[in-house]
C-alpha cells in the first residue's frame, strides 16, 4: 500500500510532493500525460501570469532572479521541470484516473490505466481539468469553426471575422491577442464584469490590492474604486456593465477573478474590439445575439471556463462541492477520510498560485501527525 498518492504534477501537486521531499515524507505522484505540468505546456503563446513572481513560485523555490515580474508561459514551464528535478519528483506518467473508491480497511483505491491502493490520496486536478463548452440552437448548422479556449495557441488560425465568447481573463487576453494580428475581432458579454489594471505607475496592482485590503472600515474598497474609475472609467457606451460586487468582495464570494487589465480596454475604446451581447441562436454563416442583431462569422471561439468535476471520479464526491461545484475544505472528513484537495481555492487575493503555497502546507502538516 501506498502511504500517499499525489494526482496530479500540475503546480499544485508539485507544490505537495516538494514540501513532502523537503521533509522526507514518502509519496508516489502520477500523472495523466507525459509530462510535467501539462497545461501550462499546452497554454496560448502569449501567456505570462496576471500574478506577481514573488508570489506565484512554488513551496522552497523561488523563480530565478532573471525572472522578469510577470513570468511568461515558457519560463514557468521551465521552472516546474526545474522544480520537479531539484525534488526529486518522479511522477509515473499516463495515469488517467477513472474512480477513487474508499475501501473496507478505510484506505482508498485508485482505478488509473493501473491500479492503486493509497492510505491518503492528495486530489490536485485543479479547477480547470474539465472546458466547460455551451450549447446553442443551430449550432451543427455553422458553417465556421466552433471551438474552446484551451486549443488556442496563437491567431494564424482565426482569420477573417472571429467571435471570443466570455470576458474573463482569457477571453479578454484571446480577443486582444487576434484584434493586435488584424483580425476582425468581437467579444461576447452576457454579465456585468469587473475590471482592474494590471499596473498602475509601473507598480502591480496585486500588490497595492494585498496593502488596501488591510485599511479599516471599507476605505480600501473605496479607494480601489476610486482608482477603477479613474483608470478605466465608465464603459456603458461600449456595451460593458461594471459589476455593483467590489472585485475583492466578487473573489472572496464567487471565487471570480476580476479581469486584469493588459490592454483590452484601450483595444476596445479603439474600436478595434467589438462588445456585443450573448449568442441566441446560431446560423450556417453566424449568430442571431440577445439583441436581436445577426452577425456573419467565420470562427466562435468559446472562452467560457472550465469545470473541476472531481464528482465524476471521487466516490460519493458531490458531498465534497460548494455551490460553485469545487471542493468546500482542504481536508476530506467523515466519508471522505483521507483525501485531500489543493489548486482548488480561488477565493483568495493571489490567486489560485498563491493559495496553493498555503493549502499544501496545512496538508502537509496534517500528513506529518499520520
Amino acid at each position: 500500500m501506498i502511504k500517499t498518492l499525489i494526482i496530479g504534477a500540475g503546480p499544485a501537486g508539485l507544490a505537495v510532493a516538494g514540501r513532502m521531499s523537503k521533509l522526507g515524507l514518502p509519496f508516489a505522484i502520477i500523472e495523466q500525460t507525459n509530462k510535467i505540468a501539462s497545461a501550462w505546456h499546452n497554454h496560448y503563446d502569449r501567456l505570462c501570469l496576471h500574478t506577481v513572481k514573488q508570489w506565484s513560485h512554488l513551496p522552497h523555490l523561488p523563480f530565478p532572479s532573471d525572472y522578469p515580474t510577470y513570468v511568461p508561459r515558457q519560463k514557468l514551464v521551465e521552472y516546474y521541470e526545474q522544480y520537479a528535478t531539484h525534488f526529486g519528483i518522479q511522477p509515473i506518467f499516463n495515469q488517467s484516473v477513472r474512480a477513487i473508491q474508499k475501501q473496507e480497511d478505510e484506505s482508498w483505491k485508485i482505478e488509473a490505466n493501473d491500479t492503486f491502493i493509497a492510505k491518503n490520496v492528495i486530489v490536485a486536478t485543479g479547477i480547470n481539468r474539465v472546458p466547460f463548452i455551451p450549447k446553442w440552437k443551430n449550432q451543427d448548422i455553422f458553417e465556421g469553426t466552433i471551438t474552446h479556449s484551451r486549443t488556442y495557441k496563437n491567431p494564424s488560425k482565426f482569420k477573417g471575422r472571429t467571435l471570443v465568447v466570455g470576458m474573463g481573463n482569457t477571453g479578454a487576453e484571446v480577443a486582444l491577442d487576434l484584434s493586435n494580428h488584424g483580425v476582425e475581432t468581437y467579444l461576447s458579454v452576457r454579465s456585468p464584469v469587473n475590471i482592474v489594471p494590471r499596473d498602475l505607475n509601473g507598480r502591480p496592482v496585486q500588490v497595492t490590492s494585498k496593502m488596501l485590503a488591510k485599511i479599516p472600515f471599507g476605505l480600501g474598497d473605496r479607494l480601489g474604486t476610486f482608482i477603477r474609475s479613474r483608470y478605466i472609467g465608465d464603459l456603458s457606451k461600449y456595451g460593458l456593465e461594471t459589476s455593483k460586487l467590489h472585485p475583492v468582495e466578487q473573489l472572496k464570494t464567487t471565487g471570480k477573478t476580476p479581469v486584469i487589465d493588459i490592454g483590452t480596454v484601450e483595444a476596445i475604446k479603439a474600436g478595434k474590439i467589438k462588445v456585443i451581447s450573448d449568442i441566441n441562436y446560431f446560423s450556417s454563416n453566424g449568430v442571431q445575439l440577445t439583441s436581436g442583431e445577426t452577425l456573419r462569422l467565420d470562427h466562435v471561439l468559446l472562452a467560457t471556463g472550465y469545470r473541476a468535476k472531481v464528482e465524476d471520479f471521487i466516490e460519493n464526491g458531490s458531498a465534497l462541492l460548494d455551490s460553485y461545484g469545487v471542493p468546500k475544505q482542504v481536508i476530506g472528513d467523515q466519508y471522505h477520510k483521507g483525501l485531500y484537495f489543493v489548486g482548488f481555492d480561488n477565493y483568495k487575493l493571489g490567486g489560485i498560485l498563491g493559495t496553493i503555497i498555503t493549502d499544501s502546507e496545512t496538508i502537509v502538516e496534517d500528513l506529518k501527525k499520520k
